[in-house]
């Protein structure tokens, strides 16, 4: 299945927001009795048209053992029949299900398998796979304390996309996050922290201390240690903090000057860049004893720092004096200064490292620099008050603030002596610079085949999906209760982690037996393999997940009239009462974008509980009820609506 497959296919993932919450599918009751569920399952192997596969599903479980609620790799190795060669780059697809035995037996093992994967990639929601590891999600860092998850496959009303909110301690600044795609590092400015998130189970996992005013973040190369930018007020407190990744511990803080820090990195992890913009400076870092080895004068203000892989050189553009520095990694010396015009901000470099964009928000222009002569080539008009840029493989794609409108440049027209080609599209009805209270975290996220991107317009509060080739964005994804900053995409399909070796991380579903689909696109080949999930004996003393049984009276209410919500909360299959749970509130808000708003419940006996809501205007307003102390499951997955009419309507 090639990458544009990938993408028109992708998710089909309803099943996995329950699954990452702990509420599964259950599997047919006669699954269990049909098979003698061995301790340990190996793999299985495919010959056919010249191409071998071999599957394997590895539990991360001490005991090596597939159990229901437990995670394992699935991994699918990809090689010639008669080399043995592995085969890289192919791309496949897969999906786990139950079993369909009916359909086997109807329609034969082969068919039924091919069947089912053809409905899987028509993305109906109707006939969702239990987990699809094709699959990715996209993170929407919020105005307030929180990051929505949302789901670009589904989209029903604008409201089952978003799967899931996570709640931060303060409202967040500036994230990013590994190649794996496992977790997410979020500066919290005004809690002086890091929040830590598992992208996995979407999740808040830790808080880690990063100095005073942690702003902008980033992951060294070997992605060992994240650097924190502190923007202190004082010059002892003003630099950078270093967070050593697998302990999550702070190892040092390091005072390199005053004002904003950008920060950059040499390939091979040996040196950190970092600029301190109020004092004009860059600060040279020795990354294995965390000193710092140098101070450069680069200009009275210093506003972005970028590496280019193929000069070996770190670019310092200064917004003042309108010009770009030049310093060489491996002399650690300025090799040559670049002059612009004033105005210079943001800057970035494409993937291979030959050409640079760098920003001008007075101009309202891109200069571009060829890496290979380290000169400007171009100035280009581009979307008022450019202020970010991102790059996929085949364009550079530059957002304004005063300007809905995004510009794209062929990276391919770029070149001394040649006629750049740029377009664009508009993302939303309105500029960004309406939305105020802007966060350093870019409003655009490049999709995981590297030829899309997601626009948040925070504006009008929805994220925008734009493909390559496409006239205007093709959907959008509005985010209800919050208000939508930034977006980042995390990516859950088959990553191929060695040649001709595919592999997902997935968390196992409920016991039984699963059909494990394949899908090659050339040559073409389907089949399914077979896997054996065990039970969890520890599953069947638990509780069960606690719900929400909403007890409205009408789902309609008098606009100026008061409003009491009703609820019961149950838990396990006999739907035992929950009373007594002291943190139980009610948020709501009023579609689309309204600030959502809080209110306590208070416990009227037998599970119910009672919260009075102001619902002040007309329109939908959207329930939802939360307590942490009862699990994040408890969370977005159950709502409720009501509607506001004026009185004499009523």
């Amino acid at each position: 299945m090639n990458r544009t497959t990938k993408i028109a296919g992708c998710g089909l993932v309803v099943a996995v927001a329950l699954i990452s919450f702990g509420v599964w599918r259950t599997a047919p009751p006669n699954l269990l009795s049909e098979v003698a569920l061995p301790d340990t399952w190996s793999g299985q192997n495919l010959s056919r048209d010249g191409i071998s596969v071999a599957l394997e599903v590895k539990s991360l479980a001490q005991d090596g053992v597939l159990r229901e609620g437990e995670f394992a790799d699935v991994q699918f190795r990809v090689s010639d029949s008669a080399s043995g060669q592995p085969l890289s780059g192919v791309n496949p697809g897969a999906w786990l299900d139950p079993e369909t035995i009916a359909a086997d037996k109807a329609q034969g093992r082969e068919q039924s398998c091919k069947s089912r994967v053809g409905v899987f990639l028509k993305s109906s929601i109707g006939a969702r796979p239990l987990l699809d590891l094709n699959s990715y999600f996209l993170l929407v860092m919020n105005r307030d304390a929180s990051v929505s998850v949302v789901d670009p496959s589904v989209s029903v009303g604008g409201i089952t996309s978003t799967m899931t909110r996570i709640d931060i301690k303060q409202p967040p600044m500036d994230w990013t996050t590994p190649k794996d795609n496992k977790r997410v590092f979020v500066s919290m400015p005004t809690a002086d922290a890091v929040a830590v998130i598992d992208s996995e189970q979407f999740k808040l996992v830790d808080s880690v201390a990063a100095g005073s005013n942690p702003v902008r973040v980033a992951l060294q190369p070997d992605e060992r240690l994240l650097w924190v930018g502190n923007n202190a007020k004082t010059a002892e407190q003003s630099g950078v903090t270093v967070i050593d990744t697998r302990s999550l511990k702070p190892l040092k803080h390091l005072a390199t000057g005053a004002g904003h820090h950008e920060i950059a990195f040499s390939k091979d992890s040996r040196f950190a860049f970092v600029s301190n913009r109020d004092d004009g400076t860059l600060s040279i870092i020795d990354i294995a004893s965390l000193t710092i080895s140098k101070q450069l004068k680069t200009g009275s203000h210093p506003l972005s720092v970028a590496y280019s892989p193929l000069s070996q050189a770190v670019y310092v553009a200064d917004g003042k004096d309108g010009s770009v520095t030049v310093v060489d990694t491996a002399s650690l010396a300025v090799r040559r200064v670049i002059k612009m015009k004033q105005g210079l901000g943001p800057m970035g470099f494409s993937a291979d490292g030959r050409f640079g964009i760098v920003l001008n928000t007075l101009e309202n222009q891109v200069a571009v620099i060829d890496a290979a002569t380290d000169s400007m080539i171009h100035e280009l008009d581009v979307s008022a008050e450019p202020y970010q840029v991102v790059f996929t493989k085949a364009y550079a794609y530059i957002r304004g603030l005063a300007s809905a409108k995004v510009t794209m440049i062929n990276l391919s027209s770029l070149g001394a002596g040649r006629t750049p080609i740029s377009q664009g599209f508009e993302a939303g009805p309105q500029a960004p610079r309406l939305a105020g209270d802007l966060p350093l975290a870019s409003s655009l996220a490049v999709s995981r085949d590297d030829n899309a991107v997601f626009v948040v317009n925070p504006v009008d509060n929805t994220t925008y999906f734009y493909a390559e080739g496409m006239n205007a964005p093709m959907s959008g994804y509005p985010n209800r209760g919050q208000v939508a900053r930034a977006a980042m995409v995390i990516d859950r399909s088959l990553r191929e982690v060695e040649p001709g070796l595919y592999s997902s991380r997935i968390k196992l579903p409920a016991a039984g037996r699963f059909d494990v689909a394949f899908l090659l696109n050339q040559p073409n080949i389907i089949h399914c393999f077979t896997a054996l999930v065990q039970p969890d004996p520890n599953l069947a003393t638990l509780p069960g997940v606690p719900k929400v049984e909403f007890m409205l009276d009408k789902s309609t209410a008098a606009l100026g009239s008061p409003y009491t919500v009703r609820f019961r909360i149950v838990q396990g299959q006999q739907k035992a009462q929950r009373s007594g749970v002291k943190d139980v509130q009610v948020r709501y808000f009023r579609a689309p974008t309204s600030r959502a708003q809080q209110v306590a419940a208070l416990d009227v006996g037998n599970g119910i509980y009672e919260a009075p809501v102001t619902l002040d205007q007309n329109g939908a307003w959207y329930l939802h009820v939360r307590a942490a102390s009862l699990g994040a499951s408890f969370d977005d997955k159950t709502f409720a609506s009501v509607r506001v009419i004026p009185g004499d309507a009523h």
